[in-house]
């Protein structure tokens, strides 16, 4: 008779994590996220701007597409292709471990309101997505003058 050791708190962590994730995205706008390969995400900001740095090792710049949509959601999407050498292709390969993920992915992101949709700059380099983003001032509010009678 073999031992079994259950470890009661296993998982628990990961569900940790994800909960955290889960209502740190409500506190900050939302963000949505799907595909087999999810690229991981830094947001931060200066006084002036705000970057958004995601890793996306394996992936061709032409691969990536990013935009703004009029409801300010930054939108990153994409596709990482599995790389098969030409002997793997024809032989019948056995995958004894497959931890990287593959194919189509979308992560979106709410922008505040204080961003410059008309100044976005991005550079790909080294598998890094850099996205710049200006902010603006916000619109002072209109004020007008009543006459009273």
């Amino acid at each position: 008779m073999g031992i079994l050791r259950v470890d009661p708190m296993r998982g628990f962590e990961n569900v940790a994590r994800k909960m955290n994730d889960f209502f740190g995205d409500l506190e900050k706008g939302f963000s949505v996220e799907y595909g087999a390969f999810i690229p991981r995400t830094d947001i931060s900001e200066d006084a002036k701007n705000l970057f958004v740095h995601v890793e996306l090792p394996g992936i061709k710049k032409d691969e990536v597409k990013v935009s703004i949509n009029d409801e300010n959601v930054l939108i990153i999407k994409g596709d990482k292709k599995r790389e098969q050498a030409q002997d793997e292709a024809k032989s019948e390969t056995t995958f004894i471990r497959v931890e990287r993920g593959f194919g189509e992915f979308t992560r979106s992101f709410m922008l505040p309101d204080n961003v410059d949709k008309a100044s976005i700059n991005a550079k790909f380099e080294n598998g890094l997505l850099e996205i710049i983003l200006n902010k603006k001032e916000p619109e002072k509010p209109k004020v007008f003058e009543v006459e009273i009678l």
